[in-house]
């Protein structure tokens, strides 16, 4: 093999190697950002990571909001009308926000509460984020199944 051809290959070779560790960084990076969605009866059930931060979605339960006197610190738990979760939020909610409208809130789970560093509210009335009404579905097929599961165990007997 001639030198010319030589230092091509060479050089070609280096370029593939360093877009594949480039390919692998980048990837690296973009799996620590990631937050997944999930549901108040996931939180329940705790399929969660207890230690990342992610998003819960649902309705804001009716009856559930309380703020704490002179400060921005609120209280309230979201619903998928399956399962309720207690949410613990200190900065200034959004405008939308309200009692039974669609939210999602960024944050990590502390104990039996999760922490939100971040609150969306939807922004009309028809309105439910794609994500948050695939996994209210989820929930409710899963509380039928277990409904029905019960019910076929029980043979129909009071």
């Amino acid at each position: 093999m001639n030198p010319v051809r030589k230092q091509r290959l060479l050089l070609a070779g280096l370029v593939l190697a360093g877009a594949a560790v480039a390919a692998v960084l980048i990837t690296q990076a973009l799996q620590q950002n990631m937050s997944y969605l999930h549901t108040p009866s996931e939180a329940r059930e705790g399929s969660v990571p207890s230690e990342a931060v992610f998003r819960l979605g649902g309705v804001v339960k009716e009856g559930s909001v309380k703020r704490k006197q002179g400060t921005l610190e609120v209280g309230f738990a979201i619903t998928d009308r399956v399962q309720d979760f207690p949410v613990r939020f200190s900065g200034i909610l959004p405008d939308l926000f309200r009692e039974g409208q669609s939210v999602i809130a960024r944050g990590r789970l502390e104990g039996d509460v999760f922490v939100a560093d971040e609150v969306l509210a939807k922004h009309d009335e028809t309105y439910m984020p794609p994500e948050v009404a695939e996994k209210i579905a989820e929930s409710h097929a899963k509380a039928a199944q277990l409904k029905a599961a019960e019910a076929a165990q029980g043979g129909g007997q009071p």
